[in-house]
């Protein structure tokens, strides 16, 4: 016979716990840093979509990491500031399995398009004359096509085997979102395959591209030594130090939570990093790729003065 045990059909997300007077607080810093992401991010896709002085592969990559960025905070920050008020939120299982499935692949089409943009740069810099037969049309739509579908298809994966998990017991999962990894600690079923199913598949997308990432940039930086002028130098590392900052912030983030042991880290660090690169980085991209930039800033100007002389 089979023994009655209690089926889970929803988790109950605790978020950050007991925050006393910190709650309002936080809700409120997170909703502003949210609707400050939102407003950047749709500017930038805006701006590119609408100048033709930035139709250019640049930021044709940056357009889709902007609309990536969008979907990864719109899939977190919305529940988390409904956990933040109500201090939990039960969320049924199908929902917490889809935002697993949204917020997986947006990580990994970020990891990807930020791979590609590296390389975007080191064309520019290391074979500028080839760079604009190579980095035509064709092969720039292919790339963005190929990460996104390529970190859809993965997650989708990963995800609807987590479907088929069985869930009997504790329902709690202690952070602010459906990560892979709290769901996995509540199974009841033996999840060792489908841990080592997921590193196998989500490598090429986190782990390979970082590599790739690396190598880009150590040619980038053997190039620009070689440059005799500081002015050229400055000039040729001021076109990839926004990139460069963005990828820092983002990887280390993924880094220190998902390659760093967890038996020297709170569990109050996780969700701190976890914030960092669901919610912090999709804000900071659009500033750090708008301030440094003239031409972002010249396009944005031009389009406020012709529609301050229509109006």
């Amino acid at each position: 016979m089979k023994r009655n045990r209690t089926v889970v059909l929803e988790f109950f997300l605790l978020g950050f716990g007991s925050l006393h007077g910190l709650r309002i607080p936080l809700f409120f810093l997170c909703l502003l840093v949210y609707v400050l992401c939102l407003m950047g991010n749709v500017m930038i896709i805006f701006l590119v979509s609408a100048s033709h002085l930035l139709q250019t592969p640049m930021y044709f990559f940056l357009c889709h990491l902007s609309l990536c960025d969008l979907l990864l905070t719109t899939g977190i920050v919305p529940n988390l500031l409904h956990i933040i008020l109500k201090g939990g939120r039960a969320v049924p299982f199908p929902d917490c399995i889809a935002q697993f499935q949204l917020f997986g692949a947006s990580t990994g089409t970020e990891c990807l398009l930020l791979t590609v943009m590296s390389y975007d740069r080191y064309l520019a810099i290391c074979h500028p004359l080839s760079y604009i037969p190579i980095m035509g049309t064709r092969l720039r739509h292919h790339l963005v096509v190929g990460s996104w579908g390529l970190s859809f298809a993965i997650t989708l994966v990963v995800a609807v085997l987590m479907s088929k998990l069985n869930f009997c017991g504790e329902n709690v999962i202690d952070h602010f979102f459906c990560d892979f990894v709290p769901i996995l600690k509540l199974s009841c079923s033996d999840t060792r395959l489908l841990r080592s199913i997921d590193f196998i598949l989500t490598a090429p997308v986190t782990l390979l591209p970082f590599v790739a990432i690396i190598a880009s940039y150590v040619c980038i930086a053997a190039v620009i030594m070689k440059i005799p002028t500081v002015t050229g130098r400055q000039k040729a590392f001021s076109t990839c130090s926004a990139h460069l900052t963005v990828v820092s912030i983002f990887y280390l983030s993924l880094i220190a939570i998902y390659l760093v042991p967890a038996s020297g880290r709170s569990v109050i660090a996780l969700k701190v990093l976890s914030l960092m690169y669901t919610v912090v980085t999709p804000f900071l991209n659009p500033l750090i790729y708008t301030l440094r930039n003239q031409e972002i800033k010249a396009t944005f100007v031009k389009i406020i003065c012709l529609k301050w002389k229509k109006s």
